[in-house]
């Protein structure tokens, strides 16, 4: 379970069994769902394109909003730009806008004001930028009653199709009502609309993110049946989340929300085991895993927030690495041996 009470000493030694594993799943599918067959990955451009952090295996990300950047300007595109500025150099992909355009994500904007937003920070980077929309259920009056819910699929499946059109590589659907899946009714409903919603076949990656807490296990399996292309899920609010994760189908990614929002940050050596523990399940390997955010950053200090980012990035980086003593001069020597504890990294 990962949490801030977790010791780094114990997560690097649950890592120290991981790692040595061979992972031989890279490319494997299912021969299903051809979007869930391949590897996450979500070139920008068809353009030559700069090497990049998320050219490697695991990849760092977020799934939520940042605070507004210490920048003097009111000039909303200055602020998104340095937002993705921040997180190219600490190594993120795919980016976001930080939601500092339109901080409000309960609400189905227009196909066109959604391309819009893709496009301009699309355009701030060469690298993937991905957008963000509610799902039908966590909608609230927008959704209410079968002829609403019908409606705001409808609506939301043209923003998708409006998104994947423009060239936009993923598009993460966000769920933020799952404490009502306890109930039955409101399992089906949960079910129906994402359903509905993923007809179509957009053409684009699909991601289903659940934000905040746990679903209750009898909902797992409403979940687990739904043909996203990848799971996102905090596991800091809802470390319960686990049980999706190792029950999610391994031809299809994980993204392990592990960087709280909290003042204080999870030790890399946890989310290196979170890391490496999403790629051991199902068989999935690194190039289904990525690492992200786990809740909104908005209540962060901007430095907070840049400290969090390189964090995530870092910790992506050291799970691409092969064991040795280059990546055990990068953990806490505590975690390693007793031997490493007494004298240090140099042993």
């Amino acid at each position: 379970m990962v949490c801030r009470r977790s010791p780094a000493r114990a997560a690097v030694r649950a890592l120290a069994a991981i790692v040595p594993l061979r992972w031989n799943y890279l490319d494997s599918g299912s021969g299903g769902d051809g979007r869930a067959a391949l590897p996450i990955r979500f070139p920008a451009k068809t353009s030559v394109r700069r090497e990049s952090p998320y050219d490697r295996s695991v990849f760092a990300t977020l799934l939520g909003a940042l605070p507004r950047p210490t920048a003097a300007t009111d000039d909303v595109d200055r602020l998104v730009e340095t937002a993705i500025r921040a997180q190219e150099e600490a190594g993120l992909e795919p980016v976001t806008d930080g939601r500092l355009r339109h901080p409000a994500s309960d609400s189905i904007p227009t196909p066109e004001a959604a391309v819009e937003a893709w496009r301009s920070a699309q355009s701030m980077t060469e690298r993937a930028v991905k957008q963000a929309l509610p799902g039908p259920p966590s909608l609230g009056e927008e959704a209410r009653g079968a002829r609403g819910q019908q409606k705001a699929v409808q609506r939301l499946a043209e923003v998708v199709a409006a998104l994947a059109e423009a060239g936009c590589p993923l598009v993460e659907i966000e769920e933020a009502a799952v404490d009502r899946l306890a109930d039955e009714r409101e399992r089906a409903r949960f079910r129906e609309t994402h359903l509905q919603l993923l007809a179509g076949q957009p053409g684009t990656h699909l991601s289903l993110s659940i934000v905040g807490g746990s679903p209750d296990p009898d909902a797992w399996a409403t979940v687990l049946e739904l043909p996203y292309a990848s799971l996102a899920v905090d596991l800091i609010s809802g470390p319960d989340s686990w049980n999706l994760v190792t029950r999610w189908a391994g031809d299809r990614g994980v993204i392990a929300g592990v960087e709280s929002a909290g003042r204080f940050d999870e030790p890399k050596e946890v989310l290196l085991w979170a890391a490496h523990y999403a790629a051991s399940t199902g068989g999935r390997g690194l190039d289904r895993v990525g690492l992200g955010s786990a809740g909104s950053w908005a209540n962060l200090t901007w430095d907070t927030a840049v400290r969090k980012m390189r964090l995530l990035g870092e910790a992506a980086r050291l799970a691409t690495m092969p064991p040795g003593d280059e990546l055990a001069r990068s953990l806490d020597p505590r975690g390693v041996s007793s031997r490493r504890a007494a004298l240090g990294h140099d042993v």
